[in-house]
């Protein structure tokens, strides 16, 4: 098998294709899976000189890629197994295998890598572990230990990394802030958007013209977890039907359980018979545009974002959008929605209580924020980033190989 010496030391003529690996390990579900799923199948790595993309990853991971031409998905059996397993093989296996596969760069875009192939490119995609305030709300628990271990890994990971993939301005200067400035490339790629979430913003009907019966519709898709603040919208929709308004909200997504129990309790208070709040639970990612196609109103309540892919998706389903003010939500929203303080019932009540009395104002706002989403897409996201990969390997080839001493 080749060394890393060897492989540095080889000629290479500069009309050579590159070949990029992928290290999917620790890709399991959740936003990283459908990161990766949207991305190759919009990729074409071909106009930027790369060949092969070159995937490691588990059964349940590699099963939701497309099969494209250029893409080898590769299966060690390590990857079906525990956290512990998992992590030994991308520590010590890892490197090997992308060098036996002919690797010009290895992208690692879970964020944490403790091996030493070079060069290699990681992303930024959970903002959590470098806020210390949002790692409070967990208080003294399993979740904060986690998350305090992912600050060093990451952060580790970052510094070492040949270049870090941000995906808004707002998480770059926190994550910065932590780990000061770092020594590779730091673009701002923003993730795109599914076409399938695209829905022409509906006519604006007044308040009064709906009732008990055929209530006006809000939807809020989330984790239940101790940033997202649901409990907090509850209350606030809560004040406002006391106020006469006929509202209904509808919570999508799975949960985190102290929040859940959190969330439990207030809409026990709030509404005891189940008149007007719906929990629907997780849902499948590709059921969900169903789900913002029966709504009226979209809302998103997040404290601490990286790339808030759901407001996107709110945006782009031709909702007004009441928003959080907090993160990256103003870079990504910027003037199409009307935006409240998440940790304050009464400010999302005020906020809320702004659209939904005025048509002409939800009308501008879903107009603006449906022509703001078309700006998110996927091919640009593809695009952007194998160009970027494709130019750090490049740049790798073409810098001094170490000598064997050192």
């Amino acid at each position: 098998m080749a060394t890393r010496q060897d492989l540095q030391a080889r000629p290479r003529c500069s009309r050579e294709r590159l070949v990029i690996g992928i290290d999917a390990a620790n890709l399991r579900r959740g936003g990283g899976v459908t990161h990766l799923m949207e991305l190759l199948g919009a990729a074409d790595p071909e106009p930027h000189g790369i060949s092969r993309v070159v995937i490691w990853g588990g059964t349940q991971m590699l099963h939701c890629l497309p099969d494209r031409l250029w893409l080898d998905k590769r299966h060690p059996p390590e990857l079906d197994q525990g956290l512990l397993q998992r992590t030994l093989w991308q520590r010590v296996q890892l490197s090997k295998a992308a060098r036996a596969a002919g690797c010009d760069l290895l992208f690692v875009p879970g964020g944490s890598y403790a091996g030493h192939f070079r060069p290699a490119v990681t992303m930024s995609q959970n903002l959590l572990p470098f806020d210390l305030g949002e790692l409070r709300r967990y208080g003294w628990s399993l979740t904060s230990l986690r998350l305090l271990l992912l600050r060093w890994t990451q952060s580790r990971t970052f510094r070492r990394a040949d270049g870090v993939i941000f995906l808004t301005q707002a998480a770059k200067e926190s994550v910065l802030r932590v780990t000061g400035p770092l020594a590779g490339d730091c673009p701002v790629i923003p993730h795109g958007l599914n076409p399938r979430f695209r829905m022409a913003p509906k006519a604006q009907q007044a308040i009064d013209t709906y009732t008990a019966e055929h209530p006006y519709r809000m939807i809020y898709v989330s984790i239940i977890d101790q940033y997202k603040h649901q409990w907090h919208v509850v209350k606030a929709l809560a004040a406002l039907r006391s106020e006469g308004y006929p509202l209904a909200l509808d919570l999508v997504g799975p949960a985190y359980a102290p929040a859940m129990a959190r969330l439990s309790d207030t809409i026990a208070r709030c509404d005891p018979q189940g008149d007007w709040m719906h929990y629907h639970g997780a849902v499948a990612y590709t059921e969900l545009h169903d789900f913002y196609a029966q709504a009226e109103l979209g809302l998103f309540a997040s404290s601490c974002e990286n790339m808030p892919n759901i407001l996107l998706e709110t945006m782009a389903a031709g909702l007004p959008v009441a928003c959080s003010d907090r993160g990256p939500m103003p870079e990504v929203l910027g003037d199409a929605g009307v935006y409240f303080d998440p940790e304050c019932p009464e400010d999302i009540a005020r906020t809320v209580r702004k659209l939904v009395a005025s048509p002409e104002l939800r009308a501008e706002k879903a107009n603006a924020s449906y022509i703001a989403a078309l700006e998110f897409d996927w091919k640009r996201c593809a695009d952007e980033t194998f160009g970027f990969l494709a130019r750090v390997a490049e740049k790798y080839r073409e810098s001094p190989a170490p000598c064997a001493a050192s």
